[in-house]
């Protein structure tokens, strides 16, 4: 099968289905006869940007932003807003205080509304730390951020 369309099918399954692991999806895909090894499914994870979220009947799901290149779709906009605690800036970092195990995910948000200014960012699990350039693109920073929270 052609990546693309495996790619299809992995977002088609996660988006009707709570997928908590690797092997969950392999397993998927497999009853669908799609014969795809742990390894391929790591790197098809990887290349679709998938992240986890708290799933509702399993402790954690894979979910995806969207296939738009700079785009976030209404659902993790809504999680966005749901999760950030506060936002600050410190010289030319910004610290996003997020809840527990939602760091990654606000960095997956920051990261696709490609604000100008911003270096990188590292994320744990409650906290996202973002570099920017200067101390005054820290505060323009924050300032869009507290925007698109509204």
């Amino acid at each position: 099968m052609l990546r693309s369309a495996r790619h299809a099918k992995i977002l088609e399954i996660i988006t009707h289905k709570e997928i908590e692991t690797q092997e969950e999806l392999c397993a998927e895909l497999n009853a669908l006869n799609l014969v795809v090894t742990q390894a391929t499914i790591s790197r098809d994870i990887r290349d679709l940007h998938l992240f986890k979220v708290a799933g509702i009947e399993k402790k954690y799901r894979y979910a995806y932003i969207n296939d738009g290149e700079n785009e976030i779709s209404p659902k993790m906009k809504s999680l966005f807003r749901d999760c950030v605690v506060f936002v600050r800036a410190a010289k030319n970092l910004v610290v996003v205080k997020t809840l527990a195990g939602n760091g990654a995910n606000a960095g997956a948000v920051v990261d696709k509304l490609n604000y100008e200014g911003i270096v990188g960012s590292v994320a744990g699990d409650d906290t996202l730390l973002i570099v920017c350039e200067t101390d005054d693109a820290a505060i323009a920073v924050v300032e869009k951020i507290k925007e698109f929270l509204k």
